[in-house]
C-alpha cells in the first residue's frame, strides 16, 4: 500500500503545527500596539512581476501595513514595491511573493505586519554589497528598514534575487554571508532570519544555482530558503518571471519557513 497520503498528511500536520507555535510565540512576547517588520528585498521577482488585478489596487490586505515614502505606515495594497526608493517605473511593478507573505503570517500570528518592500528589477547581488555607493540599494534598505522599526521589531529578512548572478553560483555563498552579515549589523541582531528563494526551474543555469542556495544555512547562520518547484512561469522558457499564481505559491512558502524558523528558536525573541 501506498504510502503517499500519510506523506502528504504528515506534511500538512507539522505545517500547522509550526504555524500554532509561531503564533503562541508571537502572542507571548510581543507588544500588541507595535508592528512586526518584515524586509522584502531582491530583484524584479520580489519587486513583483505577476499579473496585477484591478482589485489588487483597492483592496486592502487584512492586518498588514507598508512603509510609505515618509516612513510612515499605511494600510497595505499592491503594489508593494511602489514605495521602493530603487525600483524601475511605477507600471512595471505587480504582484510579488510578499501579498500572500503578508497574509500568511498575519493569519499565523495574528499581529499588525509591517512590510519595507525596497527592491529593484535587474539587480545583482553586487549592486546590494555594502559600500556600493554606485547604486545605493544597501544603504536604501537600511535606512527605510530603520524607520520601520521605530514602529516595531524586525522579525526576518526576506531575499529574492539570483537570476542576475544565476551563471556564478561559485561566489555568490560568499558575497551573500557578507551581505547578510552586513544587513545584522546594521540593525543591531546577529540572529535575524534571513530566507533566500529559488529562482524559477525553468531558467538558465537554474540547477546550479537553485543547488548552492537550497545549502546556505551551512554558510549562514540562521537562514534558509524556500523552493520554487510548482511555481508557475508568467510566460514562457524565456522569461525568468513568476505567474500570478506562482507569486502567491512563493509567497506562501516564504510565511511558512519564517514561521517555522521562529518556533524553533532556542528563546524568544525580544
Amino acid at each position: 500500500m501506498s504510502m503517499l497520503p500519510n506523506v502528504k498528511y504528515m506534511k500538512k500536520f507539522l505545517n500547522a503545527f509550526f504555524m500554532t507555535i509561531a503564533a503562541m510565540t508571537f502572542a507571548a512576547c510581543a507588544n500588541q500596539d507595535d508592528y512586526d517588520v518584515y524586509l522584502l528585498i531582491g530583484q524584479s521577482n520580489m519587486a513583483g512581476r505577476g499579473t496585477m488585478l484591478a482589485e489588487d489596487t483597492l483592496n486592502v490586505i487584512e492586518g498588514v501595513w507598508l512603509l510609505d515614502p515618509d516612513g510612515i505606515p499605511e494600510p497595505a495594497k499592491a503594489p508593494l514595491n511602489k514605495y521602493s526608493t530603487i525600483r524601475k517605473n511605477l507600471g512595471m511593478q505587480q504582484i510579488g511573493p510578499g501579498n500572500s507573505f503578508a497574509e500568511e503570517i498575519h493569519k499565523a500570528t495574528g499581529r499588525k505586519i509591517l512590510l519595507v518592500v525596497n527592491a529593484r528589477g535587474g539587480s545583482a547581488l553586487e549592486e546590494w554589497m555594502p559600500g556600493n555607493t554606485a547604486s545605493g540599494y544597501f544603504d536604501a534598505a537600511v535606512k527605510r528598514t530603520r524607520q520601520a522599526m521605530q514602529f516595531g521589531d524586525l522579525k526576518a529578512i526576506i531575499w529574492h534575487q539570483g537570476e542576475s548572478n544565476s551563471g556564478r553560483s561559485e561566489t555568490y555563498p560568499d558575497s551573500l554571508s557578507v551581505f547578510v552579515s552586513a544587513l545584522r549589523q546594521e540593525f543591531g541582531d546577529d540572529d535575524i532570519p534571513f530566507v533566500a528563494g529559488e529562482v524559477g526551474h525553468w531558467t538558465d543555469h537554474a540547477e546550479e544555482f537553485n543547488s548552492m542556495i537550497s545549502h546556505i544555512s551551512e554558510r549562514i547562520p540562521c537562514s534558509d530558503y524556500v523552493s520554487s518547484e510548482g511555481c508557475s512561469m508568467l510566460k514562457d522558457e524565456s522569461d525568468p518571471h513568476f505567474s500570478r499564481d506562482g507569486q502567491i505559491l512563493l509567497g506562501k512558502r516564504y510565511a511558512h519557513k519564517v514561521l517555522e524558523m521562529i518556533s524553533a528558536a532556542p528563546s524568544v525573541r525580544d
